[in-house]
């Protein structure tokens, strides 16, 4: 699936352990990334100091679902099953 263009549940709902400018602590899930614009796109998309993690982000509908707030639920989910 493609990525829907303004939804930015991925970098609001799960947890980045990687340094992202601005967070050089990562960011905790459900906290949105500074580098979210209020438009819920990326500021530093395709730039290297973009996080790993999130340019390796590929959206599927298990875990985007049918809209951004689906994303956000399902996204929080995943990340309370996968939290150590």
């Amino acid at each position: 699936m493609k990525c829907r263009e303004g939804c930015g549940a991925c970098c609001i709902a799960p947890s980045i352990s990687s340094a992202i400018p601005g967070m050089p602590n990562g960011k905790p899930a459900g906290e949105r990334c500074v580098q979210l614009s209020v438009e819920n796109l990326c500021k530093i998309f395709g730039q290297p100091e973009r996080p790993a993690v999130c340019s390796g982000f590929a959206a599927d509908v298990e875990v985007c679902g049918s809209s951004s707030e689906e994303a956000i639920r399902l996204i929080g989910w995943w990340e309370q099953m996968t939290a150590a």
